[in-house]
């Protein structure tokens, strides 16, 4: 299913925690190394990249479905990291309120550094509470996790995201993702006993998984 879609049949006020990791191509598009979708970032490159318009509807109806002190984690590289991301959360009532760095214990691509973490951005819906919200007190900020060993180029670290899942949550809640990709967040809900909601245009991904 189309995550829009998805999203908008969900009531307000209603999930405790989301996930969103948006298909942009701000590396690939800005740098322009001249060989985007071929030897660099070819499986990235074949996916169909959201506008920046798209990504802030998409955190708009997150904002909306989730419950005040709710909390979004938002992936994100490098580049958007430096480059600013406040537009995105234009129009919603969410505030970065922390951040993880995922270390994946590999060298990647970079034209003055070469990225070996990927960046997940804490995102509180107002108001605004840690007491009584967040429960987990020894998730470090740098998260060394090697990543799974599966086809889909966004995969992400499930222990990581069990975490995170942890602190924010109870057993039985609902968590979410209309941007599934590999499906590592249905991962993280079985590891830890939360009920998943999501969806991905690529569906044959969560299938396998499954079989």
């Amino acid at each position: 299913m189309e995550g829009m879609k998805f999203l908008r049949r969900l009531d307000d006020d209603a999930v405790p925690a989301a996930f969103f990791d948006p298909q942009y191509r701000g590396v690939l598009d800005k740098l322009k190394y001249g060989n985007e979708g071929k030897s660099r970032g070819k499986a990235q490159h074949e996916l169909p990249p959201m506008s920046q318009e798209t990504i802030n509807q998409f955190i708009c109806e997150i904002s909306r479905v989730l419950i005040p002190s709710g909390h979004l984690f938002l992936w994100m590289d490098k580049f958007h990291l430096c480059t600013g991301f406040s537009s995105w959360l234009s129009e919603t009532q969410l505030t970065p309120v922390d951040m993880v760095t995922w270390f994946k214990e590999r060298i990647g691509m970079g034209y003055r550094t070469r990225r070996s973490s990927e960046y997940v951005v804490i995102l509180q819906k107002h108001p605004i509470r840690a007491k009584g919200v967040w429960t987990v007190h020894n998730i470090p900020d740098v998260w060394t996790e090697k990543p799974l060993r599966r086809a889909h180029t966004h995969q992400k670290p499930v222990d990581l995201q069990s975490k995170l899942i942890e602190a924010v949550t109870d057993e039985g809640d609902l968590v979410i993702d209309p941007a599934a990709g590999s499906f590592s967040v249905l991962d993280a809900c079985l590891k830890t006993n939360r009920v998943f909601l999501g969806c991905d245009l690529n569906g044959s991904v969560m299938n396998r998984d499954l079989a």
